[in-house]
């Protein structure tokens, strides 16, 4: 069976059970102070950009089969191509190597040599369940495990069966840390706040999750594999 056929098949039978899953994809409960981060710069000035064309957007969004999964193509007409993975010139001044997570304007940069950077649309915390600060990727996982923590639970008693205790959601694309996630620490301690892969497109530029910070599985895979472990991560709000 050809791949465009597989995964025709495996979206009708799980439109309904992803729909249900894009509900339970905030990662993180809200305990971090509301503050920027030292060192803080407001951007520069906004600078357009143009999308990529077509044909490279059907590359960098088409289907992907990865870890046993296969990630369905995105459907990028849909989506404000503003929020398209694309290199721009960098507007946050920060080192090389940085990743920068601007939550009012819903990008993600990696900052590069030269003044420029690789921006990637996001999905950010709702109000109230928003963290902004600076650390490091402690660690980065493929196809993570989903756990939710007791604070989650105890708010939303269905996540249960999810919990730390019981091990967590399994992998898979259904799974609301998606393909990947990178792990954000500060000052030695758990954030609990991850940049992490995501199940549901439409999330894309809008304040959906618990905190934490979500791309495109595609973008998510993309970032992966640019960044090291202990890569800095300013996060402005």
């Amino acid at each position: 069976m050809s791949l465009e056929k597989s995964l025709s098949r495996r979206s009708f039978l799980s439109f309904s059970a992803l729909t249900a899953a894009s509900a339970l994809a905030g990662c993180a409960s809200t305990s971090a102070p509301s503050v920027q981060p030292a060192g803080f710069r407001f951007p520069r000035p906004f600078q357009t950009t143009p999308a990529p064309a077509d044909a490279e957007l059907d590359v960098i969004y088409g289907p992907i089969e990865d870890g046993g999964f296969l990630i369905p193509a995105i459907p990028y007409q849909e989506i404000d191509p503003r929020y398209y993975r694309q290199q721009v010139i960098d507007p946050t001044g920060e080192r090389p190597g940085t990743i920068v997570v601007d939550t009012p304007s819903r990008f993600l940069y990696l900052i590069q040599p030269g003044g420029t950077a690789m921006r990637y649309g996001v999905g950010i915390g709702r109000e109230g369940f928003a963290w902004s600060g600076s650390g490091v990727i402690q660690w980065k996982q493929k196809w993570p495990r989903w756990k939710p923590p007791n604070e989650m639970v105890a708010r939303q008693p269905e996540l249960a069966k999810y919990s730390i205790e019981r091990g967590g959601m399994e992998p898979g694309l259904l799974n609301p840390l998606g393909a990947r996630a990178l792990y954000i620490f500060s000052n030695g301690e758990d954030t609990l706040y991850r940049l992490h892969g995501n199940p549901e497109w439409r999330s894309i530029g809008k304040a959906v999750s618990s905190g934490c910070v979500r791309l495109l599985n595609q973008d998510i895979i993309d970032l992966y594999d640019r960044v090291p472990p202990k890569t800095p991560v300013v996060v402005w709000q």
